[in-house]
């Protein structure tokens, strides 16, 4: 209904034109010089701003409710984007202990210590595009590694083991061959040293 009033009020003073032509030439131009053409054009204009901050009123709830989903979308997106982030890590540390442990076993056979190859090689480089691991390129990688460093392999068979200690050997301290027990030992002490020796 306001607008049928607005629309009335504009055929009004279009009416008033032929009546008035100098003076209606002049208000037209400048509505402010005529005291009534200007009450009629605030009057005009305040139910105008009326109806816009109505519509304003009606449109604020939506617009706030508007930016608390895309706040909510925002948050949701983030926290997915974390938890893929996340997820990426743990898919990356998993193939890396993969890779290791494939390391260690075809090291196993030929170094000292299995867990010093993989200390020596790029472990990224035997993880292809769809997360298998290249068991080929270690072994090759493996072999080129003992040639540039062969302090790494295990010692031959052929290599003479170093011998192992005998307790039997050798004195016991008083010259006598002893039992290992800690109060035989004690006891034999005592009777040497009460003898005087």
């Amino acid at each position: 209904m306001p607008e049928n009033e607005e629309t009335t009020e504009q055929v009004a003073p279009e009416t008033q034109q032929p009546e008035a032509a100098p003076e209606a030439e002049s208000a037209k131009t400048d509505p402010w010089a005529d005291p009534e053409a200007a009450r009629k054009e605030i009057e005009k204009l305040r139910r105008e701003a009326a109806k816009y901050r109505t519509k304003a009123g009606e449109l604020e709830p939506l617009a706030r409710k508007a930016k608390e989903l895309e706040d909510a979308q925002k948050s949701e997106q983030e926290r997915l984007a974390e938890q893929l982030r996340a997820s990426e890590e743990r898919a990356k540390a998993v193939q890396q202990r993969a890779v290791r442990a494939e390391v260690r076993a075809l090291a196993a056979d030929k170094f000292a210590d299995p867990d010093d190859a993989h200390a020596f090689l790029n472990l990224d480089a035997f993880v292809g595009d769809d997360g298998d691991i290249d068991t080929d390129g270690i072994r090759n990688e493996l072999g080129e590694l003992l040639k540039r460093k062969p302090h790494l392999a295990k010692p031959s068979d052929s290599s003479p083991r170093p011998p192992r200690p005998d307790r039997s050997q050798g004195s016991s301290g008083n010259g006598n061959r002893s039992t290992s027990d800690p109060g035989a030992i004690f006891a034999g002490l005592m009777n040497q040293a009460l003898q005087g020796r």
